[in-house]
């Protein structure tokens, strides 16, 4: 527009009198070329105006959707990513110093020595980049990918080793990214969601489920409550594929309540002669506001396997007659079906005083196994020449009841120090679906026992380049007291600690632990 204007005044000055402007005098011509100069002056002026207000302009993501999967707050950035498109995520550098106490026990071998254990530094990396995209008004697709990653290893046999709880001794689908290994980057979750069909508040979810980090699990890792789309920790914290219809009703006198049914397929047995294991659970949030939630949970677990999917094992650690054992890695894959577990819970999370974030959880797993023998460790059985009839059941094939409770509190300081303490306890026959547990030495809500923690966060303060970003330092400590055997185990009867060495009836498979500890320190960065 400048440029052209220019040559517009450029040509009223060079052309002659017939061809341009019509005949003048010379002060015409000088008042022409005045009134053009101040009207380019007012163009460039409204030109940089619109420029300038381009700049400021933020670039505003989409609100989050009213009904389903209302995971995070809606993100306003200077970005130049499109409006349907939205990119978050999180680092976590993290050092464990471990320790824990074996008592003597009767292993297949003999008689075990008590033993003590100690990582001094275990460090990891992990990393998680959050994907959403929103094409459609009513449609859209979340996605995570994560990687947890131990300093100088590829593997995660540093905390597996000596195949302490089965929640830690291998990697496997659902677990994948929440038990460090290697630097593979995989998906947590990936899954569309259908909202508002019809008009109305329903939706319709299906993929890879973000059931992984829930309440109230998430106050202790600082970090936002996943929303409608995820459950609670202590009854399911391990990633799997399925789909969930929801509904919420938007009852004045019950703010915030829905309800959803979900489904999943936990492993698919292939041309196998045995069942895939599915699950099913009805999620009931009667209340739900800032101040006060409350979850109702059931779930159930179809045709348990007896050893997860995708299982690695490394047999070296397992010393027999005939030396050190198998060299290498071992792929192991369920071989039968055990039976049935139901499992029923309640969480209740508030924030009293403003600062003071409280929750309660209590639970309860129901075991139906069948007559069938768990065929996890047949290789090693048969290597060690061994019965098969020394092979566990699940519960000895009886139906046992266990129990759990999980509380816990965190007051935030105006200082961005917030301090927090928890505990937890399960019964002996206390079976928890929670292998992806971010913990270190097994998954602390899958215990069969006591676990004591507090902790300290103290947030940096910066200016926030991102509204939802954040970094902080979390200094903790976590005391298992184990009192029975097979913590984060569906195979095999309990043992009680102090009978371990009573009768060969006890003899444990892997090294049992009596007493552990973990002093933890984290940096993290959200964005």
């Amino acid at each position: 527009m400048r440029k052209f204007l220019i040559t517009l005044v450029a040509l009223a000055v060079l052309l002659p009198p017939g061809l341009g402007f019509a005949a003048t005098t010379g002060d015409d011509l000088q008042q022409k070329i005045n009134d053009l100069q101040q009207q380019l002056k007012a163009l460039q002026g409204q030109v940089q105006k619109i420029k300038e207000q381009k700049e400021a302009a933020p670039v505003v993501m989409p609100a989050a959707t009213p009904v389903a999967d209302n995971e995070t707050e809606t993100k306003t950035k200077t970005a130049t990513w499109p409006n349907w498109f939205r990119l978050g995520g999180d680092y976590r550098a993290r050092v464990d110093r471990l320790s824990g106490d074996q008592p003597a026990y009767i292993s297949p071998l003999g008689m075990a020595p008590a033993k003590t254990y100690v990582n001094h530094a275990l460090l990891t990396n992990r990393f998680g980049l959050n994907i959403t995209a929103s094409p459609l008004d009513n449609v859209n697709v979340k996605a995570r990918l994560l990687m947890y990653k131990i300093w100088g290893s590829e593997s995660e046999n540093p905390i597996d080793q000596n195949l302490f709880f089965m929640d830690r001794s291998g990697t496997f689908d659902g677990v994948l990214g929440h038990v460090p290994s290697s630097d593979y980057l995989g998906v947590d979750y990936a899954y569309a969601t259908w909202y508002n069909i019809a008009g109305q508040p329903l939706w319709f979810s299906i993929g890879r489920r973000p059931s992984t980090s829930g309440i109230p699990g998430n106050i202790r890792q600082n970090a936002p409550k996943i929303g409608t789309a995820g459950v609670p920790s202590p009854l399911i914290d391990y990633a799997f594929d399925g789909l969930s219809i929801g509904y919420a009703p938007y009852i004045d006198a019950l703010p915030g309540a829905y309800a959803k049914f979900c489904a999943g397929r936990g492993f698919d047995s292939g041309f196998q002669d045995f069942h895939d294991t599915d699950f099913v659970g009805v999620f009931v949030v009667p209340y739900e506001t800032d101040n006060l939630g409350i979850t109702l949970q059931w779930d159930r677990g179809i045709d348990i396997f007896d050893v997860p999917p995708d299982f690695m094992l490394n047999p070296t650690v397992l010393p027999g007659p005939m030396g050190p054992g198998l060299n290498g890695v071992v792929t192991m894959n369920p071989t039968t079906n055990l039976g049935n577990i139901d499992w029923y819970g309640a969480v209740v999370t508030g924030k009293v005083l403003g600062n003071l974030n409280l929750f309660g959880s209590a639970a309860l797993s129901d075991a139906h196994p069948n007559a069938n023998h768990a065929g996890a460790f047949t290789p090693f059985f048969n290597f060690y020449g061994l019965p098969l009839s020394m092979l566990p059941q699940m519960l000895d094939g009886k139906d046992h009841s266990g129990e759990s409770i999980y509380v816990g509190a965190r007051y935030d300081l105006p200082t961005g120090t917030k301090i927090g303490a928890e505990y937890n306890y399960g019964s002996k026959y206390w079976i928890g679906f929670v292998p992806a547990g971010d913990d270190m030495w097994t998954s602390k809500i899958g215990t069969r026992g006591n676990v004591y923690e507090g902790y300290i966060i103290q947030e940096i303060h910066s200016k926030k380049i991102d509204k939802l970003a954040k970094a902080f330092f979390r200094l903790g400590y976590q005391y298992y007291d184990f009192q029975y055997t097979g913590s984060n185990n569906w195979i095999g009867a309990p043992v009680k600690i102090s009978d371990l060495t009573a009768s060969p009836a006890n003899m444990q498979l892997f090294p049992p632990i009596k007493k552990a500890q973990d002093i933890y320190l984290t940096f993290e960065v959200h964005f």
